[in-house]
């Protein structure tokens, strides 16, 4: 054997041959845990049959919600159903695995379908947007390209699983020069965020430019007070004396989101208590602002209501604003909120 062979050989028998036993062992394991997850029962199974009744899936969109619960890394089974954030991370984490543009149409219609039936979309007020498919058709959007051109309050007028288009008024020179250049997109929610993402361009015609999806979009809070979310029951005293409880959606040192059965109107008055943690009990007045209806898939029931704090609540404020602070600090360092979404207030 010559001398080289005879070196790799030895190389292999003293460092390579021992641990192959190991290697195998944790090959297996790794493929036995993908099988459990696979086929087992995942905790949640229970919340998760009961919760999807509710939406009156077809038995394809069920299928589907399956195999995104089976991709994703989350152990609850009904995590997705949850909210808004964690349902497009595990749309993203699917079409990462099997790459959206070799997903079966059917497949992508359930999954399109799902997100509709949960009103996990921009419109809205309650979701949480990470992901350029919770845009819809007829929503208007900044575009700023590198060569200094703009449209402003450009419209969508598709959007597919795959791709989305923004209308534009060009030509056949202006569409070659954008096509594979960068964009700066800006989509503005109404009393929440602009949300914002630089993007290539996927294809362009003169009357249109296409761009495939993003789930990592910044977010500039259009608010003055940071908003926190939490799920406090909260109960409401009328002026009339009834007494109603509810649950509080999110909380600033403005104002609130709350859901409630009474049907209330705009600029109505009246004083709610809760706990805040670390805290104690808060009692404040409070001003309705709108009455969004049922909006929150969790409380069907309820009515959100988005209200202003009045009257004397400046140390119901100044705890507000501790709470928020130390949680957002808790929840992470960098960023105030998770799920891909920067949050820069104002």
């Amino acid at each position: 054997m010559p001398s080289e062979l005879q070196e790799v050989w030895d190389f292999f028998q003293k460092y390579i041959l021992p641990v192959l036993p190991f290697v195998a062992l944790v090959l297996i394991e790794m493929q036995l845990m993908y099988y459990r997850r696979e086929n087992e029962v995942m905790f949640g199974t229970d919340a998760f049959n009961e919760k999807i009744k509710a939406f009156e899936f077809t038995p394809k969109e069920v299928r589907t919600l399956e195999k995104l619960v089976r991709s994703s890394k989350f152990e609850n089974k009904d995590a997705v159903l949850n909210s808004s954030g964690l349902f497009e991370a595990a749309v993203s984490e699917f079409y990462r695995i099997r790459n959206v543009f070799s997903v079966r149409d059917e497949t992508l219609e359930a999954i399109a379908g799902l997100r509709r039936k949960m009103d996990f979309t921009g419109s809205n007020p309650l979701s949480m947007v990470c992901s350029t498919r919770q845009f819809n058709i007829g929503d208007k959007v900044d575009l700023e390209f590198e060569n200094g051109q703009s449209f402003k309050r450009a419209s969508i007028f598709e959007r597919t699983e795959k791709v989305w288009s923004v209308k534009i008024d060009g030509s056949v020179v202006n569409a070659k020069a954008l096509q594979g250049s960068h964009a700066l997109i800006r989509w503005t929610r109404m009393n929440d965020a602009v949300y914002s993402i630089r993007m290539s361009v996927f294809a362009a015609t003169p009357d249109k430019v296409v761009f495939t999806h993003s789930d990592k979009l910044d977010k500039e809070q259009l608010r003055k007070w940071v908003r926190q979310v939490v799920d406090f029951p909260v109960t409401a005293t009328f002026p009339n004396g009834e007494v109603h409880s509810g649950m509080l959606y999110d909380l600033s040192a403005g104002g609130i989101l709350l859901g409630l059965t009474e049907d209330v109107k705009p600029d109505q008055q009246f004083s709610i208590s809760f706990e805040l943690p670390t805290f104690g009990v808060q009692n404040v007045d409070v001003k309705v602002l709108n009455n969004l209806g049922h909006r929150n898939p969790n409380f069907p029931l309820y009515n959100s209501i988005a209200a202003v704090f009045t009257g004397s609540y400046a140390w119901t404020q100044e705890r507000v604003l501790q709470y928020i602070f130390e949680a957002t600090r808790k929840a992470n360092p960098k960023k105030t909120e998770s799920n891909g979404v920067n949050r820069v207030t104002t």
